[in-house]
């Protein structure tokens, strides 16, 4: 019986991060084509955002920003480049019915793979909401140069 206990909880696990991180590459690929449905989809209306600037604001706010911002090569431009981000390193920590996401974020530019872009380290707190996942607060901080 303790196996079986094992096994469901192992599988539910497993359920969650397929789901989150499904979720969080949906994201980032609207994101970054700017795409304001996407952005919409992922913000729950009570969402705090804390930014890497170090601003904090809600889901209006940051919507104005998305719906008032460029998208990446609709005026035809070809060469535009479109900046490309991803998730590494997801962590994911489930408490009851929300879900910390902790990863790295990365940005890669179109026209220039081999050109090392910004990476953020990124927190999220998730809650499932009508079949979706939702933030309702992040934050990103600007990832120290490992350079150094």
């Amino acid at each position: 019986m303790a196996i079986g206990c094992l096994n469901t909880a192992a599988a539910q696990e497993d359920n969650l991060r397929e789901e989150v991180v499904a979720a969080l590459e949906q994201f980032l690929a609207g994101a970054s084509i700017n795409d304001p449905e996407v952005h919409d989809d992922f913000w729950a209306e009570e969402l705090t955002y804390t930014s890497s600037s170090g601003h904090r604001y809600g889901k209006a706010q940051l919507m104005e920003g998305v719906r008032s911002a460029e998208t990446p090569g609709a005026d035809g431009d070809a060469d535009a480049d479109i900046i490309w981000y991803y998730a590494e390193n997801i962590e994911l920590k489930p408490l009851g019915e929300a879900v910390i996401v902790n990863f790295t974020l990365g940005a890669e530019a179109d026209h220039k793979p081999e050109s090392p872009g910004r990476r953020f380290l990124n927190t999220g707190v998730l809650i499932k909401r009508d079949g979706r996942w939702q933030a309702i607060n992040w934050n990103a901080t600007a990832a120290a140069d490992t350079a150094d």
